[in-house]
């Protein structure tokens, strides 16, 4: 893999063919332009780690492209400014607009190498703290010490070493996206962004505009495709793609590039693409619900998450993890789970899978009045969880809906009324309802429920 890509600008031919010599031996990437139009093009088609942009050029100059890029004083990517006949309060506009650094012409080789490793180091750093905050609740690898954990991690390091697109299955709440993140981790991309999409909870609409982002002129909102950049793009439950944005993904795919909505400069492709799913894609081709090219696209490296009935051995250390996780994240008490409650959860038969024990941890952390979990707390707690719903509960139009629209209208059922147990607090609902708080809040907006006017009511 390279170093990065790097977008110079200037319009001298000997300038830029040196400067690409010179990087190109570094491993960047290089691409090249000549005035600002050109800028532009190169920029919105490939969207650089970094550009290296000259102050004066014939058509534009640099202070001006550099304005149209930054929004608020901050760009997408670091720029380092160019001159020969810099001034003082040249240089002091650049970094005032968001520039990282100024260097004066004639370049030197070590000057140029030193201000762009740092450029990039820097933006790195800026990236990782992101995602460190954004992600500090996440758990990133898989547990467990029994023998299905143990060939998982195995075949998932294995998996990371070959830059293949993966498709991972696996019933509700089993792990697929901690082992997406967890191959993430040990692949070569580890250091570039990891970003995930939960395809279910985006309107169809809406997804061309989520994935491929968007283009208006100079103003450019980037998907998820573009966010992810050099590293991994998680697309959670693939399976519930309707058939035209399927044909859209797949044509993407096959050709590793895409256009922005109303853009009209290819951008190229640069990611690991791993899809999730926990639908049978095999039955869903047959019955003419998903792409059989697509998914064979998809699966060139298939990955099945066992549930967590067939690795029950694993329960106790899952246990102690997410008590640990709760103490440590949610500031509950630690509380001990006695051998008799571990047999308990040990012989249970898990149909939520992981979630199911995750939330189950939490209730009984919550809720036990004393220092130990024992065999009643935990019998209880199961005893609770088996609700049974009735044919006659569910109004009886629902069943003349399509399958998707039925789904919506229980899901934002389901979700107002929790809203309203939980007086409109996302991360409350999110626990009870085991999905992460982004999702949570994509499959508020997809129903077109007010979290604002739950909060007031």
């Amino acid at each position: 893999m390279s170093t990065g890509t790097i977008l110079v600008v200037d319009d001298e031919p000997d300038i830029r063919r040196i400067v690409q010599e010179i990087l190109e031996d570094e491993d960047y990437v290089i691409t090249t332009a000549e005035n600002a139009a050109a800028a532009r093009s190169a920029y919105n088609a490939h969207r650089p780690d970094l550009v290296l942009l000259d102050i004066w050029m014939p058509d534009t100059d640099g202070i001006t492209l550099l304005k149209e890029w930054s929004r608020d004083h901050t760009l997408p990517v670091p720029v380092v400014m160019m001159s020969g006949h810099g001034t003082v309060e040249t240089a002091v506009e650049a970094i005032r607009l968001g520039a990282y650094d100024f260097i004066e012409k004639p370049l030197t080789t070590a000057k140029l190498l030193v201000t762009i490793e740092r450029a990039l180091q820097n933006a790195r750093l800026r990236q990782e703290n992101l995602s460190l905050r954004r992600h500090a609740d996440v758990v990133t690898l898989p547990v467990g010490k029994g023998k299905a954990m143990k060939q998982l991690r195995t075949t998932i390091e294995r998996i990371a070493a070959h830059d293949t697109w993966v498709l991972i299955t696996g019933e509700p709440g089993c792990g697929k996206e901690v082992a997406a993140r967890y191959l993430h981790s040990v692949s070569p991309r580890k250091d570039r962004a990891f970003v995930e999409m939960n395809l279910a909870a985006v309107a169809a609409q809406n997804l061309a505009m989520q994935l491929f982002g968007s283009e208006t002129g100079s103003d450019i909102t980037a998907g998820v495709f573009e966010q992810a950049a050099g590293g991994t793009l998680f697309l959670d439950q693939i399976g519930d793609l309707d058939l035209a944005t399927q044909l859209h993904l797949l044509n993407v795919l096959e050709e590793k590039r895409f256009l922005r909505v109303d853009g009209k400069t290819p951008v190229s492709l640069d990611v690991r693409v791993i899809a999730a799913t926990h639908q049978d894609l095999a039955r869903a081709i047959a019955e003419g619900r998903f792409r059989g090219d697509l998914y064979y696209c998809l699966n060139v490296v298939p990955l099945i998450i066992p549930a967590l009935r067939e690795h029950r051995e694993d329960v106790p250390e899952l246990v102690s993890f997410y008590t640990d996780w709760m103490v440590e994240k949610e500031r509950l008490p630690y509380r001990r789970f006695t051998t008799g409650a571990l047999n308990v959860l040990r012989n249970h038969s898990w149909p939520g899978n992981i979630r199911e024990l995750k939330n189950l941890v939490q209730r009984l952390l919550i809720l036990s009045q004393s220092e130990e979990v024992t065999e009643a707390d935990v019998a209880a707690a199961l005893g609770a969880q088996k609700t049974v719903v009735s044919m006659e509960t569910i109004p009886a139009a629902l069943f003349d809906l399509p399958l998707r629209e039925a789904r919506d209208y229980f899901e934002k059922a389901y979700l107002e009324h929790h809203l309203k147990r939980a007086s409109g607090n996302v991360g409350d609902i999110a626990d009870i309802v085991g999905m992460e708080r982004t999702h949570l809040y994509r499959k508020l907006k997809g129903l077109g429920i007010n979290i604002k006017g739950t909060k007031e009511s």
